[in-house]
């Protein structure tokens, strides 16, 4: 370890960003969490990040690279944030600049999907492999893609953007205009008023924190139905938009992340059902869904992993 490069991870969300230095697939050291919504204008947090930044220099001298993973549309050349939806004030900032300036050292900046994505591709459940679709199932639904052994980008750096995919033409009017997008169906929030609407059907009154999908969990494993019958729901809502995928992308592999796949066969039995009976031989022979490895420190081994490639330090085994 001692003659191999570091970087800084940084994942950026909505209430806190999380900063570690990363050795291959481990975050070796943590900074204290920075509060997102503590600060005036993105110059502000991003001062405050160049401080967490100082700090951690101060004991890794070997830290060679900085990588930023945000919740937004990025324009991963330059390193432009065009928005975060849920952060006020950033709005076509080049935070790649900025950091670059204010640290001295060669930064990253992608979508906190993509840097899951990247984390899973080189060090995680997907090593190895040359097509995956990863998911992050969360607040919202996240994608990353990667096809004959590359990042899929897209014109405009926004490729991946599963989430904002329709599995109904017909359904929900999405905050872009979309119709029946999936994030609208099965992100946390959606899944939890889905199942106290479920559970008001049944008769039982549910309170929000009895519906989260970590209690759903809890309820199915130990025999509840209404439970049970949610989960067979997202399992088949998820397996149509993998379905497009696969027809689309031919994956060797799907690679599931975030809080909601944490809830294991509950939801990954029922989606493979689903999804295996839409595809054919070619589409469905040999094809994994899997588990990520990494949890809420994909984005920032993804962010590091990312910046040292970036910066043309070749991956180690």
């Amino acid at each position: 370890m001692s003659e191999t490069p570091l970087a800084i991870g940084i994942d950026f969300g909505g209430t806190s960003v999380k900063t570690g230095v990363v050795f291959r697939g481990n975050v070796i050291d943590h900074a204290p969490p920075i509060a997102t919504q503590d600060f005036e204008t993105p110059d502000d947090l991003i001062e405050a990040m160049a401080r967490v930044i100082e700090d951690l220099r101060s004991r890794h001298a070997r830290i060679a690279a900085i990588g930023v993973g945000m919740p937004g549309f990025v324009n991963f050349e330059k390193g432009i944030v065009y928005n975060l939806t849920n952060v006020k004030g950033w709005v076509e900032i080049p935070l790649k600049a900025k950091l670059e300036e204010r640290t001295g050292l060669p930064v990253v900046v992608d979508n906190d999907a993509n840097c899951m994505a990247y984390a899973e591709w080189k060090r995680g459940a997907g090593r190895g492999l040359q097509h995956l679709v990863c998911l992050t199932l969360g607040t919202g639904v996240g994608g990353g893609i990667i096809a004959n052994g590359q990042m899929v980008r897209g014109a405009r750096h926004g490729a991946g953007e599963v989430g904002q995919t329709s599995i109904d033409y017909r359904g929900r009017r999405g905050h872009y205009g979309n119709m029946g997008a999936i994030e609208d169906y099965v992100g946390n929030n959606e899944i939890t008023n889905r199942a106290i609407a479920a559970y008001e059907e049944a008769g039982v009154h549910k309170h929000h924190d009895d519906c989260t999908p970590a209690a759903l969990a809890t309820a199915a494993h130990a025999g509840d139905a209404v439970a049970l019958k949610l989960w067979d729901e997202i399992g088949e809502m998820l397996a149509c938009t993998i379905m497009n995928c696969c027809w689309l992308l031919n994956p060797q592999a799907v690679i599931l992340g975030g809080g909601v796949a944490r809830a294991g066969d509950l939801l990954f039995g029922p989606l493979t059902s689903y999804l295996y009976a839409q595809l054919s031989a070619p589409f469905k022979d040999h094809l994994m869904i899997m588990p990520a490895r990494f949890g809420n420190e994909a984005g920032m081994i993804g962010a590091a992993a990312l910046a040292l490639e970036q910066a043309g330090f070749p991956a180690e085994p």
